[in-house]
């Protein structure tokens, strides 16, 4: 690669890892082409990349970014997935496919500046997707004003049972 090349290359890299919300360093040395296009193909479908890049070349693009944190695991052969929205959907799809080939190895990864380690990022993958997150919490918001309606209807309805007893004692006691 020219220098002018890099230069460009670089300059890319910082603004993809600007925008990133999370990165994750994964060693693939001794992974086949179709299970990498593979992959590449299931982080894509989740808005997120997979690239492999030179370590000197990746070094000198984070420095200014939230990617910088885990930049002493650059080492040996590593490419990276950047996710610029789901955090736990590329999780999820790197630790399925770690399973899956025992060549790729997750080094470690980044949320919003703070290192995370391969423990960490399995916990991460283990949470429900994006969508059932905000379903829950949608759910849970909804629960307060239901069960206060809820409560409100039973006052109302116990008023009037009280209210209808006293008019029907009342019918009894001019009888």
């Amino acid at each position: 690669m020219k220098r002018k090349d890099k230069e460009i290359l670089v300059g890319d890299m910082v603004d993809r890892l600007k925008r990133a919300r999370a990165t994750f360093l994964v060693d693939y040395q001794g992974l086949d082409v179709e299970a990498m296009n593979a992959l590449r193909g299931e982080l894509r479908k989740k808005e997120a990349e997979f690239q492999v890049v030179k370590n000197r070349l990746l070094k000198l693009a984070c420095k200014e970014t939230d990617t910088a944190s885990i930049m002493e695991h650059f080492s040996g052969p590593c490419a990276l997935t950047i996710t610029y929205d789901d955090v736990v959907a590329p999780a999820k799809i790197l630790v399925e496919h770690e399973k899956k080939f025992d060549q790729l190895k997750i080094k470690a990864g980044q949320i919003a500046g703070k290192a995370i380690d391969f423990s960490e990022i399995k916990r991460l993958a283990e949470l429900p997707s994006r969508e059932v997150l905000l379903a829950q919490a949608l759910s849970a918001m909804q629960a307060v004003p239901t069960s206060l309606v809820r409560v409100l209807n039973t006052l109302m309805v116990n008023f009037l049972n009280v209210l209808k007893a006293i008019e029907n004692q009342k019918r009894e006691q001019k009888d």
